[in-house]
């Protein structure tokens, strides 16, 4: 079935759910995982100051979930990097590693960011060449 399992994640609540059913997956069907968090280039006053606070409750949920992962004593490695399209990188990190399915929140964050950039996993799912899982 599924070997390679990416699961993106912003920190989000919802996020932070489709995690925990993208790991649970996993270890049903025995597959490894990635862990990634994409952090938007963005730039000025307000906007560089929820990056950053957003950068640090992403990069927590990226450590908590390989952690989860690893304490299952299931394979995970985790990436964090930074792009100006989010649903890109996770597309590309999708096809350089192989994995089979991704697995996304519909939504994270939200507020700005969402109005300046869309819905990630909605770009991700229509443009995506492997199964995507919306967990909602």
């Amino acid at each position: 079935m599924y070997q390679h399992i990416l699961i993106p994640t912003d920190g989000s609540a919802p996020a932070r759910k489709a995690a925990v059913h993208g790991l649970s997956l996993a270890k049903v069907v025995g597959a490894r995982t990635t862990v990634l968090t994409v952090e938007p280039s963005l730039i000025s006053g307000q906007i560089a100051e929820y990056e950053m606070r957003w950068s640090m409750e992403a990069v927590l949920a990226l450590k908590g979930i390989a952690d989860e992962a690893n304490a299952a004593g299931m394979p995970c490695d985790t990436m964090r990097i930074t792009h100006n399209n989010p649903h890109e990188a996770i597309l590309a990190v999708a096809t350089d590693k192989g994995c089979d399915i991704i697995v996304i929140a519909p939504r994270g964050q939200g507020g700005i960011v969402s109005m300046i950039l869309g819905s990630v996993s909605a770009k991700v799912a229509a443009q995506a060449t492997v199964p995507v899982l919306v967990y909602h």
